[in-house]
């Protein structure tokens, strides 16, 4: 069990590049701070929502925010698994074939815009993104850790894109959007482009090495049985639900368990309470439910089904302070 000492140095790395993320994203610090939460999970993030609201901008600050690599991945209709993963290329000279690494060899991995890629190609994510690892030909090659992709797509343009699949859906440890800014935010951010503050301004806060020894951090805060025994029970009763054809999988359980972990860090505690688990079960548990075509017909959301699951389901006792 890690010590007090070590949170509160997480809680103070937090904020730190909590403030820097937001200066470039105005009046969005819930938003951001439930990134960060993904990001020190080492858990892959899915940003949905409207053109033009800073996913890519969100995604990019992230990335500049620390002295790791990163790489940006434009998906298109036309886009090769290859040009993901890479691939093997013949050299003339050796007369040999050498491997070329793409772009998913980095720290951070923006995909832009994934659903305008087909499923051939999404599915080189499959990999990756659960194993940390990448296999062409007969060679398995890791990726550098940290790992996390970032993904971005656009729920209202529908023309041009692929829906996700459900076993790639399923490896975002979080989906979350960001939503128009408030008058105040809004004009904020134009006085910010005015002055030239953007996310290729961003200062580096933290190292590759720092953002790994905050994960290790994260995983060790205290989990009791009663707090795993109430994920469970949440992730079992959307299994029940006659509006989902899929309810949250057992990696869906296990994402709980580590944003909330990750999360309480952020506070600077050493363990997990139930309030934990019900801030991070919307983020972790609305993209992992798929409805019935007869629930989509009539409009029902998963985010009012998250809301019933955590009325329906009781929370265990408060974790004694002390734990």
């Amino acid at each position: 069990m890690i010590e007090q000492q070590q949170v509160d140095a997480f809680a103070q790395w937090f904020n730190v590049l909590l403030k820097n993320v937001g200066t470039v994203i105005k009046g969005k610090d819930n938003q951001i701070a439930m990134s960060l939460v993904c990001l020190f999970s080492e858990g892959h993030l899915l940003l949905e929502d409207r053109p033009g609201t800073g996913k890519t901008s969100l995604a990019k600050s992230i990335a500049n925010s620390f002295r790791g690599s990163w790489d940006r991945i434009q998906f298109t209709p036309d886009l090769l698994p290859s040009d993901v993963t890479g691939g093997l290329v013949y050299n003339q000279g050796s007369g040999e074939f050498r491997f070329m690494q793409g772009p998913i060899f980095s720290n951070v991995v923006l995909a832009d815009e994934i659903n305008r890629a087909s499923p051939k190609t999404q599915s080189a994510l499959l990999e990756v993104m659960e194993e940390r690892q990448v296999t062409v030909g007969t060679e398995t090659r890791p990726v550098p850790r940290p790992f996390v992709v970032i993904a971005t797509q656009n729920p209202i343009e529908q023309e041009g894109t692929y829906r996700l699949p459900e076993a790639q859906l399923d490896r975002f440890l979080m989906r979350t959007s960001l939503g128009y800014p408030s008058h105040d935010a809004e004009v904020d951010v134009l006085r910010s482009i005015a002055a030239g503050v953007d996310s290729s301004s961003i200062q580096e806060v933290m190292s590759t090495d720092d953002v790994a020894r905050l994960i290790r951090v994260a995983g060790g805060v205290h989990l009791e049985d009663p707090i795993r025994s109430y994920i469970v029970r949440l992730a079992d009763e959307t299994r029940r639900m006659t509006e989902l054809r899929l309810g949250v999988s057992t990696r869906g359980c296990i994402a709980m368990m580590k944003s909330s972990r990750a999360l309480a860090a952020s506070q600077g505690r050493v363990f997990v309470t139930p309030d934990d688990v019900k801030s991070v079960a919307h983020a972790v548990m609305e993209h992992r439910m798929l409805l019935t075509p007869e629930a989509e017909l009539r409009g029902t959301r998963t985010e009012d089904l998250v809301e019933q699951v955590l009325e329906r389901v009781d929370a265990p006792a408060p974790v004694r302070s002390g734990a």
